[in-house]
């Protein structure tokens, strides 16, 4: 069973803390993040693995999104408690509400 709090390096490159960074796994930044959001994208690509390097980057850099699926759709848990429907390319608000 693959890790789920730290990022592999199998066709992956990652560069970044918890401020900053960037996720590239194949040829599709699928994660970036700065201070103020996140970016996420699959494109166009809904696999388990794109799904699972999600969550292993909002873990291994505490950005405090999940990305789930539920009857072939795909969601988002985002730090503010929502949930939304996912959208290639999305941009979600780091700032959770207190």
């Amino acid at each position: 069973m693959p890790r789920m709090d730290k990022l592999s390096n199998y066709r992956t490159t990652f560069q970044g803390n918890k401020n900053k960074g960037q996720v590239v796994y194949v040829n599709t930044t699928i994660v970036f993040w700065d201070e103020n959001c996140i970016q996420l994208r699959n494109g166009g690509y809904e696999t388990v693995t794109t799904k699972r390097k999600m969550n292993q980057t909002s873990n291994q850099f505490d950005l405090g999104f999940g990305v789930y699926q539920k009857n072939y759709d795909w969601f988002v848990d985002t730090p503010k408690g929502e949930t939304l429907d996912f959208v290639d390319g999305m941009i979600i608000d780091r700032k959770a509400t207190l």
